[in-house]
Formats: structure tokens, sequence, C-alpha cells
């Protein structure tokens, strides 16, 4: 039995958003002038979102760069890191709800990589609570996406700076996200060998009914 609380948060990254005079789909705000579609457009960002699902605050990061398994650890250990050092000691488990994206699955290794070692970061449990095929929009992060969008809906997103603002205004449950930039340039692509994965594989706890949705990761017994 576990003592302490769960740290229940719910990742998972929307689609790029393209930065230019578009209308995004609906009535453009303003002067009503938008482009209808993409004209080649140079400067794209990758929302990854974090929700607590206890304190209802939402994160996002906006990553310059590639969505990859790198970038989503790396927002993960942000939102540890931001956490007080009370709230860290309080923690006995981090759970964390995820879409079984290519980026982020039960079988890439990076993404386990950097899990394994998240876990021995931050000396706590981290259990990976996966959606199946087609069930991803029950994931709590989805919804908070969708209130996003019909935020700035219209708006013509012609700079990081507009995008980051507009999304600050967004609400989730009575609540303004905390919301960054990343400018790191993250290597799409990257993998592990046959050896190396075999020695992160056992450091995961797969459930013995559903192997692929449900992995404990324990961080190593510290000497």
């Amino acid at each position: 039995m576990l003592s302490g609380s769960v740290k229940r948060l719910s990742i998972d990254c929307k689609a790029t958003v393209k930065i230019g005079e578009y209308s995004r789909g609906g009535l453009t705000r303003g002067d009503n002038q938008a482009s209808d579609h993409d004209m080649g457009c140079k400067e794209k960002y990758v929302p990854c979102g974090i929700v607590d699902e206890d304190s209802a605050e939402l994160r996002i990061t906006f990553g310059s760069s590639y969505k990859t398994s790198d970038f989503i650890v790396d927002v993960l250990e942000a939102k540890w890191d931001a956490l007080d050092e009370q709230e860290k000691a309080a923690t006995s488990l981090m759970q964390i709800k995820v879409d079984n994206g290519p980026e982020s699955s039960g079988r890439r290794t990076q993404f386990l990589h950097r899990m394994v070692q998240l876990a021995d970061n931050i000396n706590k449990p981290i259990q990976l609570l996966y959606y199946p095929p087609y069930h991803s929009k029950y994931n709590p992060i989805e919804r908070c996406w969708g209130i996003l969008e019909l935020k700035w809906n219209g708006t013509k997103l012609i700079d990081a700076e507009t995008m980051l603002e507009w999304a600050k205004k967004m609400t989730w449950k009575g609540l303004h996200p905390v919301v960054a930039l990343s400018r790191q340039v993250y290597q799409k692509g990257i993998s592990l060998g046959k050896a190396a994965m075999q020695a992160v594989e056992a450091r995961l706890q797969r459930h013995p009914a559903l192997p692929k949705y449900d992995i404990l990761i324990n961080p190593a017994p510290t000497p």
C-alpha cells in the first residue's frame, strides 16, 4: 500500500500550430481577411500539455522543434521541477495518462528509456496508463485542447507572442494555464539498440493482463 498522494497527470501533444495569417477554420477576428490555406508556412510550434487532474493546473509548452519522445519527457520533467518541495515529498507515485501515439507509446524505446531516467532522477515510481486505440478522446488533456481551439478560433496567430498570449487567456476549470515557449532543438528518430532496450525493459513492470496499457517504473534503489 502506497503512503502519500498520487500525482495524477494527463499529457499529450496537440496538432502543430502554424504561424501566419490563417483563418484557422472560423470567422476571422478584426479585418475579416485571412489566408484560407497553407501558402508555405515556415514557422510552426508543437503544443505539449499537462493537466493535473486534482489541482486542475494546466501547463502548455510550445516547442519550436519536433514532437519527439525527448520533448515530451522534458515537459514532464519541467512540471515536476515546478512543484514545491513539500508537494514532491508528499508524492508517492506519479501516474500519467498518455495517448498511445508514436512518440510516447509503450513500445517507443527512447520514450521508455527517458521515463526510466526520470523515475530515477525524481526517486519516485511512475505509472504509465495508456488508452486503447480510438479512445484517446477520453484523456482529460484532450478537453483542454478543445477549449483552446474555441478560445483562439478565428484569430490570426501572426507570431509566437500572439500565440502565447491567446493561450494564456483560456481557462480550464476556472484557472488560466501556465504557458511556456521552448527553443530546444530535438532530433527525430532516436531509438535504442537491442541490448540497451533489454536493460530498459528489465526496469519495466508491465501489468500481466494489460502489458501494453499499464506500465510501472520503480526508481533504482539508492546505494
